[in-house]
């Protein structure tokens, strides 16, 4: 049977509804992983090293996507709600046309100056020449990379998160079977793992473009759309916290690259690599389901089902928490098995790898509950709230660790940031929970 956002949400309820989200992001996740994989066990170490250095700055530039997607999708979603579909459409299309246009122009600066840009990363020599290479295939499609990312959120106040799930397959699919061929069988090398990226999320983007602009029995189809500058403005404003949250993530990983290649060399740069293509797995959980349910919320919120909101918020923290404990245990018992996918050929890698992960995966025991906390402001429509958690949580927290604690405990210390980081997080986002539970009724 449908889910539809109006529906009573139980436990098993709110899972199925998420799961297509969760699936889908590990599915995003796997454009960078495959890449991984392949370049690390068939190019080398040297270019695996520069497509994590400047991997970062291409997620950064996608930022915009995550912003207009989840401050988009709540705004719609409100609308939805209030029994406006021809102005959900109206919004919808709107600011698909304008990420479209950004996102041409932010990529062509981009790609303009990617050599700058990998030098100041402190790319030279080799090196440089790979980041300049990966970094201007992937810059060169990035409108595409920010349209499928905008997409995913509003196909779930489309009510079809599983259609979602099923094109992401099909894009994550194309995107390793051609790293297979380009780089295992007609050894491209990573021009190769470039290409495949690209294609892959060519797909994410092409395919919702048609399926929304035809009929079709969906919430929201494409029509052309007048500019309305405030009602984006406000997308964005709404949406600032998930643009926060990644940009400060790409900022906060070119500052471990930085403290990793100074203290452990390019070991370093490629073991914070394999710790980070993990990391995005177990993270897609905490974010899909945040993600998935966050139109649900908006949608209550719309209608002013106060009893739907609390049912929500008190199940989502239970989730959460449950998923933070059973994610760290995993964490901690797959460490060796998993490093070994993208470290097996190097010893030294391989247990430079296993030490930062099993201290890195702690982070994971508040994560869920903070990245939720974040989006649920969002849905509520305070992205000032979701922004503050998400800006200090990714950026002021994780900044001040990863330059403190290597004055103390130096290649521990970059593991370790992360960590003091979520535990700082957590504390902010219960302040703001318990603040303003009386003003949106949620508790």
């Amino acid at each position: 049977m449908r889910i539809q956002l109006s529906d009573h949400f139980t436990y098993n309820k709110l899972l199925r509804f998420s799961i297509s989200t969760v699936l889908m992001l590990i599915c995003t996740s796997l454009y960078s992983i495959v890449d991984g994989f392949f370049v690390s066990n068939f190019v080398g170490k040297q270019p695996f090293a520069a497509l994590n250095l400047i991997f970062p700055v291409l997620m950064g530039a996608g930022t915009i996507g995550f912003m207009v997607g989840s401050g988009g999708s709540a705004i719609v979603s409100i609308s939805l709600g209030e029994k406006k579909p021809d102005q959900a459409n109206e919004y919808f299309s709107m600011m698909i046309g304008t990420t479209a246009v950004i996102g041409a122009i932010v990529c062509a600066v981009c790609f303009v100056f990617t050599p700058q840009i990998a030098r100041a990363l402190g790319a030279s020599g080799g090196m440089l020449d790979y980041c300049v290479l990966y970094g201007r295939i992937l810059f060169a499609a990035g409108p595409f990379f920010m349209l499928q990312i905008v997409f995913q959120s509003f196909f779930i106040a489309a009510e079809k998160p599983v259609l979602s799930l099923k094109i992401n397959v099909i894009s994550g699919a194309a995107n390793g079977i051609l790293d297979f061929l380009f780089i295992a069988v007609f050894r491209w090398g990573l021009a190769g793992a470039g290409a495949a990226t690209v294609i892959g999320q060519i797909l994410g983007a092409v395919i919702p473009i048609f399926y929304f602009a035809k009929e079709n029995d969906s919430l929201l189809r494409l029509r052309f759309a007048r500019f309305q500058g405030q009602v984006f403005w406000k997308a964005c404003i709404n949406g600032s916290s998930e643009m926060v949250s990644n940009l400060s993530s790409s900022l906060v990983n070119v500052l471990y690259n930085f403290q990793l290649m100074r203290l452990a060399g390019e070991d370093g740069v490629a073991a914070y690599g394999i710790i980070m293509y993990v990391n995005f797995v177990f993270t897609a959980a905490f974010i899909g389901y945040s993600a998935g349910t966050a139109p649900v919320t908006s949608y209550h919120y719309g209608a002013e089902n106060h009893g739907e909101l609390k049912n929500l918020f008190r199940k989502s923290l239970v989730l959460m928490s449950a998923g933070g404990i059973l994610l760290t245990l995993a964490a901690e018992l797959l460490s060796a098995p998993l490093v070994k996918i993208f470290a097996s050929y190097d010893q030294a890698l391989f247990e430079l790898t296993c030490t930062g992960f099993r201290i890195y995966s702690l982070a994971f025991l508040m994560m869920g509950v903070n990245i939720w906390a974040s989006s649920f402001f969002t849905a509520l429509n305070n992205g000032g709230v979701s922004a503050l958690i998400s800006f200090l949580r990714t950026l002021v927290f994780q900044v001040a660790a990863i330059i403190v604690l290597p004055i103390l405990w130096e290649v521990s210390g970059v593991w370790l940031a992360i960590v003091v980081a979520e535990i700082f997080a957590l504390i902010v986002s219960a302040v703001c929970l318990a603040a303003l539970r009386k003003k949106y009724h949620y508790a």
